[in-house]
């Protein structure tokens, strides 16, 4: 989420009950194009009322799914939905964008297992940012890698880097510098 504290909590409330609806109305997780367009026919709506105030907060949507695979999406307050294959948001959100479409073009996607795909996410920013950055001064996110730090087995779901993890990242980037 980017934007408005306020909103973001409001509609990320909102996304929960769309799925939990979803779920108990059809007996399976809401796929994530589906709840992309859910949140953006709601922001839509706020927009063209006179009496509600647009919500001020960009949502990006992550997804790893059976059928589809992994899935990316992102909606704005304007009520507009789009998938990617990488994206940003935020102030310097245009020079990060030209950065991830400099090294994924002709791409169908991140080249590399996860620890690549972090290492570029790193890269990005720093570059975007012109930040050196230090293992306490990210925290990031991954969904489907390792299970734990020091195991084989991959997991659908999300769970956060270690520092450790994360500096052993870092520390690839330089030996690659």
């Amino acid at each position: 989420m980017t934007g408005s504290i306020a909103d973001a909590r409001a509609s990320v409330d909102r996304a929960r009950g769309e799925a939990a609806e979803f779920k108990y109305k059809y007996g399976y997780e809401m796929p994530c194009d589906v709840l992309a367009k859910r949140l953006a026919n709601i922001n839509q709506v706020y927009t063209q009322r006179a009496y509600m105030r647009p919500l001020g907060v960009a949502t990006t949507l992550i997804s790893l799914d059976d059928e589809v695979g992994p899935s990316l999406y992102k909606c704005d307050p304007a009520g507009y939905y789009v998938g990617y294959k990488a994206t940003a948001s935020g102030p310097k959100q245009q020079e990060a964008l030209n950065h991830l479409e400099k090294k994924l073009k002709n791409k169908d996607y991140a080249p590399g297992d996860w620890e690549e795909v972090v290492e570029l996410a790193i890269t990005t920013l720093s570059t975007v940012l012109s930040v050196d950055f230090k293992k306490n001064e990210l925290e990031i996110g991954i969904v489907g890698g390792p299970i734990s730090e020091n195991s084989d087995e991959t997991s659908p779901a999300f769970r956060t880097l270690t520092e450790e993890e994360i500096d052993e990242r870092l520390q690839a980037i330089a030996e690659k510098d």
